[in-house]
């Protein structure tokens, strides 16, 4: 039996890695994909374009547009002259954030009257704009308020102290990357576990399977384990890549990271062997893949917290092997996370796992029959 399965391994590693497209998939998809994301995905705001319409030009104002730049967070790169060329330069998106200081900007300052200052965000991008208008705020606080100052009638001031644990920077892409990792484990392995067997029925040869000594077991397994490797493979290429090119941190046991990845395995190639079962050529493989892909990111929660969605929909994310693998490789790469933390996800991946697998190994039992 396990000779037989050995050359069954040994056939699909041939096959992969002959076919062009599956040798992209294995060696180049994983790694663009997470450059991809690694660059592309952030929800950090920074340099945001913004105007000034300084009708005070006082050294006050000055000051208060040169703490604005060297916050990081914003890049002044208009300074327009009249109402109109202010507006335009928002309708025809040219900045995201617009600052108006009106006259009297620095008397008031200086005589202790609220001094007037309007900040305008563009509200199309309802992220960016909540956080610009936040940053903003909060640098126009800091520098009118005098850091000594006593609220009258209490003997000191407060002293806030805050901290961020496991990410101390906020670097979205140490929160992003290890999600990022997950996704493209799963999307590789479900595109070659899809494909694998109407890959046979297609090009003939899964007659001549049939005909061989191979039970449906030992077939299973001969399509699955090498899948499997890859998988194992990819997640070690990303990880090294998220690692030294990304300098993502992994402050958990890298034995646990590999143990998890296993039960999430058991079902990502359950779903995909399942899907090459109903599929009856390669197109309607792919096309499945990505028909059940795409929601699984979406309900996960790497895009959009769970918590935020609505109470049914809750109840279907429990079905989505990536929501419990997300909050695993994320407590093991920033949080140093062990068994005693995620056993709460750990637990219904692998049930969720095993039940998976074994609906799709009989359905391809009975599939061969």
């Amino acid at each position: 039996m396990i000779e037989r399965i050995r050359h069954m391994i040994i056939k699909e590693f041939i096959q992969v890695l002959r076919d062009k497209r599956l040798r992209a998939i294995v060696f180049i998809t994983p790694v663009m994909q997470l450059l991809l994301f690694g660059y592309a995905v952030t929800t950090d705001v920074n340099n945001i374009s913004t105007a000034v319409y300084d009708l005070d030009r006082s050294p006050e104002s000055r000051e208060l547009m040169r703490r604005f730049t060297s916050s990081g967070y914003f890049s002044i790169r208009y300074y327009p002259e009249s109402v109109h060329a202010f507006q335009d330069l928002l309708d025809r998106e040219k900045v995201i954030c617009a600052i108006q200081i009106n006259r009297g900007f620095a008397r008031d300052f200086r005589s202790g009257l609220p001094a007037n200052v309007q900040v305008i965000v563009d509200g199309t991008d309802s992220n960016t704009a909540t956080i610009a208008a936040d940053y903003a705020g909060r640098i126009i606080r800091i520098y009118t308020t005098n850091p000594g100052s006593r609220i009258p009638g209490t003997d000191g001031t407060i002293d806030l102290r805050a901290r961020a644990w496991y990410n101390p920077d906020l670097r979205s892409r140490n929160y992003n990357l290890p999600g990022v990792i997950a996704i493209v484990i799963m999307l590789t392995c479900l595109l070659l576990t899809s494909m694998a067997v109407v890959r046979e029925r297609e090009i003939g040869t899964m007659e001549q399977l049939m005909v061989t000594p191979l039970t449906p077991l030992e077939l299973m397994l001969g399509k699955t384990i090498p899948f499997a490797a890859i998988g194992f493979f990819d997640m070690a290429l990303v990880t090294l890549t998220a690692l030294f090119w990304f300098d993502i941190p992994v402050k958990g046991s890298i034995l646990l990271l590999v143990v998890n990845t296993a039960i999430y395995l058991l079902s990502v190639l359950g779903i995909g062997l399942f899907i090459s079962t109903i599929s009856r050529t390669q197109q309607q493989a792919l096309m499945a893949t990505f028909l059940f892909y795409v929601p699984a990111v979406l309900l996960s929660g790497f895009m959009f917290p769970i918590e935020n969605m609505p109470r049914v929909i809750q109840y279907i994310t429990y079905l989505d092997p990536l929501r419990y693998f997300l909050v695993i490789i994320r407590g093991v790469f920033l949080k140093n996370s062990g068994i005693e933390n995620l056993w709460p996800s750990m637990l219904p991946l692998l049930l969720l796992g095993l039940t998976v697998i074994s609906t799709s190994s009989f359905r391809f039992k009975k599939r061969l029959e």
